[in-house]
Protein backbone atom coordinates (compact mmCIF):
# COMPACT_ATOMS: atom_id res chain seq x y z
CA UNK A 1 0.00 0.00 0.00
CA UNK A 2 1.06 3.37 -0.24
CA UNK A 3 0.16 7.04 1.02
CA UNK A 4 -2.84 7.52 -1.10
CA UNK A 5 -4.06 4.40 0.66
CA UNK A 6 -3.19 6.23 4.24
CA UNK A 7 -0.03 4.43 4.89
CA UNK A 8 3.95 5.27 4.39
CA UNK A 9 5.36 4.86 1.24
CA UNK A 10 7.29 2.15 1.13
CA UNK A 11 8.63 -1.03 -0.39
CA UNK A 12 9.70 -3.19 2.19
CA UNK A 13 10.76 -3.35 6.19
CA UNK A 14 12.46 -0.31 7.15
CA UNK A 15 16.46 -1.29 7.32
CA UNK A 16 18.20 0.25 10.32
CA UNK A 17 21.55 -0.05 9.33
CA UNK A 18 21.34 2.24 6.41
CA UNK A 19 24.36 5.45 6.34
CA UNK A 20 22.90 8.73 6.53
CA UNK A 21 23.56 10.73 3.46
CA UNK A 22 26.41 13.13 3.82
CA UNK A 23 25.82 16.94 4.82
CA UNK A 24 26.68 18.96 2.02
CA UNK A 25 30.59 20.42 3.15
CA UNK A 26 29.30 24.41 3.45
CA UNK A 27 26.35 22.95 5.37
CA UNK A 28 28.25 20.59 7.81
CA UNK A 29 30.69 23.56 8.74
CA UNK A 30 28.22 25.39 9.46
CA UNK A 31 26.53 23.09 11.34
CA UNK A 32 29.47 22.01 13.34
CA UNK A 33 30.33 25.66 14.32
CA UNK A 34 27.19 25.39 16.60
CA UNK A 35 28.51 22.87 18.68
CA UNK A 36 26.50 19.65 19.68
CA UNK A 37 23.46 21.99 21.68
CA UNK A 38 22.34 21.95 17.88
CA UNK A 39 21.46 18.49 18.10
CA UNK A 40 20.16 17.89 21.84
CA UNK A 41 16.79 16.06 20.59
CA UNK A 42 13.70 17.34 22.50
CA UNK A 43 12.97 14.47 25.05
CA UNK A 44 9.32 14.24 27.68
CA UNK A 45 11.90 14.76 30.35
CA UNK A 46 13.57 18.09 28.87
CA UNK A 47 10.31 19.59 26.41
CA UNK A 48 9.40 22.21 29.59
CA UNK A 49 12.44 23.43 30.29
CA UNK A 50 13.14 23.80 26.13
CA UNK A 51 9.98 25.87 25.20
CA UNK A 52 11.10 28.25 28.33
CA UNK A 53 14.26 27.94 26.84
CA UNK A 54 12.87 29.10 23.54
CA UNK A 55 10.73 31.77 24.51
CA UNK A 56 13.63 33.67 26.56
CA UNK A 57 16.06 32.89 23.36
CA UNK A 58 13.86 33.51 20.74
CA UNK A 59 14.09 36.79 18.82
CA UNK A 60 10.57 38.42 19.13
CA UNK A 61 10.81 41.67 16.92
CA UNK A 62 8.28 44.51 18.47
CA UNK A 63 5.39 45.84 15.43
CA UNK A 64 8.11 48.75 15.65
CA UNK A 65 11.07 46.80 14.78
CA UNK A 66 9.12 44.80 12.09
CA UNK A 67 8.19 48.70 10.33
CA UNK A 68 11.82 48.70 9.44
CA UNK A 69 11.87 52.30 9.99
CA UNK A 70 8.58 52.78 7.79
CA UNK A 71 9.25 50.78 4.96
CA UNK A 72 6.52 48.03 5.83
CA UNK A 73 3.37 48.61 7.69
CA UNK A 74 2.60 46.23 10.22
CA UNK A 75 -0.85 45.40 12.24
CA UNK A 76 -0.98 43.50 15.62
CA UNK A 77 -4.92 41.91 14.97
CA UNK A 78 -6.91 39.75 16.99
CA UNK A 79 -9.94 37.80 15.38
CA UNK A 80 -12.69 35.39 16.77
CA UNK A 81 -11.03 32.08 17.33
CA UNK A 82 -12.79 28.45 16.43
CA UNK A 83 -15.63 27.66 18.96
CA UNK A 84 -14.97 27.67 21.93
CA UNK A 85 -11.56 28.52 21.92
CA UNK A 86 -9.53 31.94 22.48
CA UNK A 87 -9.28 34.46 20.08
CA UNK A 88 -6.56 34.30 17.25
CA UNK A 89 -3.51 36.96 17.24
CA UNK A 90 -2.72 37.79 13.67
CA UNK A 91 0.49 39.57 12.96
CA UNK A 92 -0.56 41.16 9.04
CA UNK A 93 2.49 43.18 7.05
CA UNK A 94 2.50 44.30 3.92
CA UNK A 95 5.42 47.21 1.84
CA UNK A 96 4.59 50.89 3.09
CA UNK A 97 2.59 52.75 0.03
CA UNK A 98 1.28 50.00 -1.47
CA UNK A 99 -1.70 50.36 -3.62
CA UNK A 100 -4.96 48.42 -4.41
CA UNK A 101 -5.41 44.93 -2.79
CA UNK A 102 -2.04 42.88 -3.06
CA UNK A 103 -1.70 38.86 -2.98
CA UNK A 104 -1.40 37.43 0.86
CA UNK A 105 1.29 34.54 1.92
CA UNK A 106 -0.56 33.29 5.25
CA UNK A 107 1.95 31.91 6.99
CA UNK A 108 2.01 29.22 9.90
CA UNK A 109 5.79 29.27 11.89
CA UNK A 110 7.73 26.57 12.84
CA UNK A 111 8.67 24.76 15.70
CA UNK A 112 7.45 21.41 16.16
CA UNK A 113 3.96 22.61 16.79
CA UNK A 114 5.66 22.93 20.75
CA UNK A 115 8.00 26.23 19.78
CA UNK A 116 7.87 29.34 17.81
CA UNK A 117 5.63 32.58 17.26
CA UNK A 118 4.20 34.50 14.47
CA UNK A 119 6.51 37.40 14.93
CA UNK A 120 10.14 35.94 14.51
CA UNK A 121 9.60 34.41 10.96
CA UNK A 122 8.32 38.15 9.83
CA UNK A 123 11.47 39.69 9.18
CA UNK A 124 12.90 36.96 6.86
CA UNK A 125 9.32 37.12 4.87
CA UNK A 126 9.00 40.59 4.51
CA UNK A 127 12.92 41.11 3.43
CA UNK A 128 12.57 38.13 0.86
CA UNK A 129 8.87 38.02 -0.64
CA UNK A 130 6.63 40.94 1.09
CA UNK A 131 9.58 43.71 -0.64
CA UNK A 132 10.51 42.33 -3.91
CA UNK A 133 6.89 40.72 -4.65
CA UNK A 134 4.80 42.99 -3.59
CA UNK A 135 2.67 40.92 -1.18
CA UNK A 136 0.92 41.32 1.80
CA UNK A 137 1.97 38.45 4.61
CA UNK A 138 -0.11 37.29 7.41
CA UNK A 139 1.71 35.29 10.58
CA UNK A 140 -0.34 33.35 12.97
CA UNK A 141 -0.19 33.07 16.20
CA UNK A 142 -1.44 29.49 16.71
CA UNK A 143 -1.69 27.49 20.55
CA UNK A 144 1.41 25.51 20.85
CA UNK A 145 1.13 22.16 22.17
CA UNK A 146 0.96 20.17 24.78
CA UNK A 147 -0.31 23.00 26.58
CA UNK A 148 -2.97 23.02 23.30
CA UNK A 149 -3.27 19.58 22.04
CA UNK A 150 -4.58 18.85 18.51
CA UNK A 151 -7.02 20.39 16.91
CA UNK A 152 -6.03 23.82 18.60
CA UNK A 153 -3.05 24.96 16.49
CA UNK A 154 -5.10 23.66 12.95
CA UNK A 155 -8.39 25.45 14.06
CA UNK A 156 -6.78 28.54 15.10
CA UNK A 157 -5.19 28.53 11.67
CA UNK A 158 -8.36 27.92 9.61
CA UNK A 159 -10.50 30.19 12.10
CA UNK A 160 -8.10 33.12 11.30
CA UNK A 161 -7.91 32.60 7.64
CA UNK A 162 -11.45 32.84 7.24
CA UNK A 163 -11.77 36.17 9.14
CA UNK A 164 -8.88 37.30 6.30
CA UNK A 165 -10.51 35.83 3.42
CA UNK A 166 -14.14 37.81 4.80
CA UNK A 167 -12.23 40.92 5.54
CA UNK A 168 -10.01 41.26 2.80
CA UNK A 169 -11.29 44.54 1.38
CA UNK A 170 -10.25 46.26 5.19
CA UNK A 171 -6.91 44.53 4.86
CA UNK A 172 -6.37 45.74 1.08
CA UNK A 173 -5.75 41.96 0.08
CA UNK A 174 -6.86 40.15 -3.48
CA UNK A 175 -8.83 36.97 -0.93
CA UNK A 176 -8.46 35.37 -4.61
CA UNK A 177 -4.79 35.21 -4.23
CA UNK A 178 -4.01 33.50 -0.81
CA UNK A 179 -0.92 31.43 -0.62
CA UNK A 180 -0.55 29.03 2.03
CA UNK A 181 2.41 29.17 3.36
CA UNK A 182 5.12 27.12 6.15
CA UNK A 183 8.16 25.61 7.40
CA UNK A 184 8.64 22.39 9.72
CA UNK A 185 5.05 22.30 11.75
CA UNK A 186 4.31 25.35 10.18
CA UNK A 187 4.55 23.05 6.46
CA UNK A 188 2.69 20.07 8.10
CA UNK A 189 0.08 22.90 9.26
CA UNK A 190 -0.20 24.10 6.31
CA UNK A 191 -1.21 21.10 3.99
CA UNK A 192 -3.53 19.95 6.88
CA UNK A 193 -5.19 23.49 6.38
CA UNK A 194 -5.00 23.06 2.42
CA UNK A 195 -7.34 19.84 2.89
CA UNK A 196 -9.32 21.52 5.61
CA UNK A 197 -10.50 24.60 3.51
CA UNK A 198 -10.83 21.64 0.34
CA UNK A 199 -13.15 19.40 2.55
CA UNK A 200 -14.87 22.97 4.38
CA UNK A 201 -15.51 24.14 1.02
CA UNK A 202 -12.93 27.38 1.94
CA UNK A 203 -11.69 29.57 1.04
CA UNK A 204 -9.91 28.23 -1.45
CA UNK A 205 -6.04 29.30 -1.67
CA UNK A 206 -4.31 29.55 -5.00
CA UNK A 207 -0.81 27.68 -3.59
CA UNK A 208 0.60 25.80 -0.65
CA UNK A 209 4.35 26.33 0.10
CA UNK A 210 5.15 23.59 2.33
CA UNK A 211 9.27 23.45 3.84
CA UNK A 212 10.82 20.54 5.33
CA UNK A 213 6.92 19.44 5.83
CA UNK A 214 5.83 17.85 9.28
CA UNK A 215 3.62 15.73 7.87
CA UNK A 216 3.36 12.02 9.19
CA UNK A 217 3.08 11.12 13.26
CA UNK A 218 4.16 7.51 12.82
CA UNK A 219 7.61 8.33 12.25
CA UNK A 220 9.03 5.63 10.47
CA UNK A 221 10.60 6.10 7.27
CA UNK A 222 13.50 5.32 5.91
CA UNK A 223 15.05 8.90 5.99
CA UNK A 224 13.66 8.82 9.93
CA UNK A 225 16.23 5.88 10.69
CA UNK A 226 19.03 7.27 8.82
CA UNK A 227 19.28 10.67 10.51
CA UNK A 228 18.31 8.99 14.21
CA UNK A 229 20.85 11.57 16.36
CA UNK A 230 22.34 13.20 13.59
CA UNK A 231 19.76 15.53 12.16
CA UNK A 232 19.06 19.17 13.49
CA UNK A 233 15.49 17.57 14.13
CA UNK A 234 15.76 14.38 14.92
CA UNK A 235 13.20 10.72 15.08
CA UNK A 236 13.35 11.89 19.33
CA UNK A 237 12.59 15.23 18.87
CA UNK A 238 9.98 14.45 15.79
CA UNK A 239 8.17 11.31 18.38
CA UNK A 240 8.18 14.01 21.46
CA UNK A 241 6.32 16.54 19.54
CA UNK A 242 4.02 14.52 17.82
CA UNK A 243 2.98 12.75 21.50
CA UNK A 244 3.25 16.58 22.67
CA UNK A 245 0.29 17.09 19.93
CA UNK A 246 -1.12 14.00 19.74
CA UNK A 247 -1.67 13.10 23.30
CA UNK A 248 -3.56 9.88 23.98
CA UNK A 249 -4.52 9.78 19.43
CA UNK A 250 -0.97 9.30 19.40
CA UNK A 251 -0.04 6.27 17.39
CA UNK A 252 -4.23 5.98 16.81
CA UNK A 253 -5.48 4.07 13.20
CA UNK A 254 -7.44 6.72 12.81
CA UNK A 255 -5.93 9.70 13.27
CA UNK A 256 -7.56 12.38 10.60
CA UNK A 257 -5.68 14.03 8.32
CA UNK A 258 -5.96 17.16 9.64
CA UNK A 259 -3.68 16.50 12.54
CA UNK A 260 -0.93 14.44 10.15
CA UNK A 261 -1.43 15.03 6.70
CA UNK A 262 0.14 11.71 5.62
CA UNK A 263 -2.90 10.23 6.75
CA UNK A 264 -4.80 11.66 3.82
CA UNK A 265 -6.32 9.29 1.86
CA UNK A 266 -7.91 11.47 -0.77
CA UNK A 267 -5.36 14.17 -1.95
CA UNK A 268 -7.02 15.57 -5.19
CA UNK A 269 -8.55 18.83 -5.41
CA UNK A 270 -5.75 20.92 -3.82
CA UNK A 271 -4.01 23.80 -5.10
CA UNK A 272 -0.91 23.46 -6.04
CA UNK A 273 2.18 22.29 -3.93
CA UNK A 274 5.85 23.67 -3.77
CA UNK A 275 7.32 20.48 -1.55
CA UNK A 276 10.88 21.04 -0.32
CA UNK A 277 12.89 18.71 1.74
CA UNK A 278 16.57 18.18 2.46
CA UNK A 279 18.82 14.60 1.41
CA UNK A 280 19.52 14.39 4.83
CA UNK A 281 17.42 15.23 6.58
CA UNK A 282 14.82 13.48 9.20
CA UNK A 283 11.72 14.26 7.62
CA UNK A 284 12.65 13.45 4.10
CA UNK A 285 10.71 10.66 3.00
CA UNK A 286 7.16 12.02 4.06
CA UNK A 287 7.44 15.03 2.02
CA UNK A 288 8.67 12.47 -1.16
CA UNK A 289 6.10 10.72 -0.50
CA UNK A 290 3.47 13.38 -0.05
CA UNK A 291 4.41 14.56 -3.24
CA UNK A 292 4.18 11.52 -5.12
CA UNK A 293 0.68 11.02 -4.01
CA UNK A 294 -0.77 15.16 -5.18
CA UNK A 295 0.71 13.57 -8.57
CA UNK A 296 -0.84 9.90 -8.34
CA UNK A 297 -4.18 12.52 -7.11
CA UNK A 298 -3.99 14.02 -10.45
CA UNK A 299 -2.56 17.15 -9.10
CA UNK A 300 0.09 19.18 -9.15
CA UNK A 301 3.42 19.59 -6.88
CA UNK A 302 6.71 20.85 -7.49
CA UNK A 303 9.18 18.90 -5.21
CA UNK A 304 12.68 20.20 -4.39
CA UNK A 305 15.19 17.62 -1.87
CA UNK A 306 18.78 19.66 -1.63
CA UNK A 307 21.70 17.72 -1.62
CA UNK A 308 23.01 17.40 1.60
CA UNK A 309 20.59 19.67 3.63
CA UNK A 310 19.70 19.12 7.16
CA UNK A 311 16.43 20.48 8.82
CA UNK A 312 16.53 24.35 8.49
CA UNK A 313 19.48 24.13 6.72
CA UNK A 314 18.78 27.92 5.46
CA UNK A 315 18.15 29.11 8.99
CA UNK A 316 21.32 27.89 10.44
CA UNK A 317 23.75 28.71 7.12
CA UNK A 318 21.32 31.72 5.58
CA UNK A 319 24.75 32.79 3.15
CA UNK A 320 25.66 28.74 1.81
CA UNK A 321 24.97 28.64 -1.78
CA UNK A 322 22.79 25.65 -1.49
CA UNK A 323 20.51 28.26 0.93
CA UNK A 324 20.74 30.34 -1.61
CA UNK A 325 19.75 28.25 -4.59
CA UNK A 326 16.63 27.50 -1.92
CA UNK A 327 15.40 30.67 -1.42
CA UNK A 328 15.58 31.52 -5.19
CA UNK A 329 13.65 28.19 -5.93
CA UNK A 330 11.11 29.73 -3.46
CA UNK A 331 10.98 32.72 -4.91
CA UNK A 332 10.31 31.82 -8.15
CA UNK A 333 7.39 29.27 -7.44
CA UNK A 334 5.72 32.04 -5.67
CA UNK A 335 6.16 34.51 -8.69
CA UNK A 336 4.54 32.14 -10.79
CA UNK A 337 1.62 31.25 -8.44
CA UNK A 338 0.80 34.81 -7.76
CA UNK A 339 0.88 36.11 -11.52
CA UNK A 340 -2.13 35.62 -13.48
CA UNK A 341 -1.16 33.10 -16.73
CA UNK A 342 -2.07 35.20 -19.80
CA UNK A 343 -3.04 31.82 -21.42
CA UNK A 344 -5.57 30.76 -18.87
CA UNK A 345 -6.81 34.00 -17.58
CA UNK A 346 -5.74 33.81 -13.77
CA UNK A 347 -3.67 31.35 -11.32
CA UNK A 348 -3.99 27.96 -10.98
CA UNK A 349 -6.99 26.62 -8.88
Amino acid sequence: MDLADGVPLETGPVSRGWAAPPFDPELAAALAGLGDEAREPFTAENLAARQERDAAMRPRPTVRDLRADGRFEVEELRVPGPQGGPDVTLVSARPAGSAGPLPLLYYLHGGGMIMGNAWSVLPRLLREWAGPLELAVVSVEYRLAPAAPYPAAVEDCYAGLRWVAAHAAELAVDAGRIVLGGKSAGGGLTAALALLTRDRGGPRPIGQLLLCPMLDDRNDTVSSHQLAGIDTWDRTSNATAWQALLGDRYGAADLPPYAAAARAAELSELPPAYIEVGSAETLRDEGVAYAQAIWRAGGQAELHVWPGAFHGFDTIAPRAALSQDARDARTRWLRRILTPSETNGGPPC
